[in-house]
């Protein structure tokens, strides 16, 4: 199974104090870039791919989404989702996503947030994400970017004037990262930015739109601890699509 770290009591517990846990999508910086990616979600299928507490189920619901399932491996998480939910039009499940299977052109929108680079066999996932869409149905996902996660060692190193900058050592050495966020023994895993796209479009899948996120001059003057995120790219954002045929 994959790592479950966010069961980990120390971990969860402050995993709730960020801006995520407590704003819910507003606390997310990116949310607004992601909200361009987006389709339509009147009447559709979604499913969220790693829900956490729910915010994204909820925000689909409200924009008018028919049925909503968040799958998400920590029993945590899910109990908080359904804490936090009220109201019918959204189920939640503990999944691997690893080992998830799901009937075939059932789901309009898979959705995830920063969930995606924890999983080991990211082909077998876009396999079964690919054959449960409908025709023209959409994945719309963010993950750590390879630059962050390329290094052994994540951290910045600074110059003799102060000027940061993050290495990049190991980016060609694709496979499992130990990062010690929160608690010791993270394990993630690190692919070539090239490895997330071309698995994507061997899975039949077509790119629409890649993001190499970073903070706008606003976000960073409305919290400044963002600033040293304009120096590289943590995260990015990708949109594909299902063909018609």
């Amino acid at each position: 199974m994959t790592q479950n770290i966010y069961d980990n009591p120390a971990f969860f517990e402050v995993y709730a104090t960020l801006d995520r846990s407590i704003k819910g999508l507003d606390g997310a910086p990116e949310w607004a870039a992601m909200q361009t990616l987006l389709p339509e979600l009147q009447g559709k299928s979604v499913v969220d791919l790693g829900c956490g507490y729910g915010w994204f189920c909820r925000y689909a619901r409200d924009q008018g989404a028919t049925k909503v399932l968040g799958l998400d491996v920590s029993v945590k998480m899910l109990e908080k989702a359904q804490e936090m939910t009220t109201g019918e039009g959204i189920a939640y499940r503990r999944e691997d996503l690893e080992q998830l299977q799901l009937e075939p052109q059932s789901v309009d929108l898979f959705y995830s947030s920063l969930a995606l680079h924890y999983l080991e066999n990211i082909d077998a996932l876009f396999a079964t994400l690919h054959q449960a869409l409908v025709p023209a149905g959409m994945l719309v996902f963010s993950a750590e970017h390879p630059i962050y996660t390329a290094p052994m060692q994540q951290g910045w190193l600074a110059d003799q004037t102060g000027q940061k900058s993050w290495p990049v050592n190991h980016y060609q050495q694709e496979g499992e990262r130990i990062s010690n966020w929160f608690a010791d023994g993270v394990k993630k895993q690190h692919r070539k930015l090239s490895s997330w796209i071309n698995t994507l479009i061997a899975r039949g899948f077509v790119i629409e739109k890649l993001d190499e996120w970073g903070p706008d001059a606003q976000q960073i003057a409305q919290n400044p601890a963002l600033d040293e995120e304009k120096e590289r790219p943590m995260i990015f954002l990708l949109a594909a699509r299902k063909p018609l045929i």
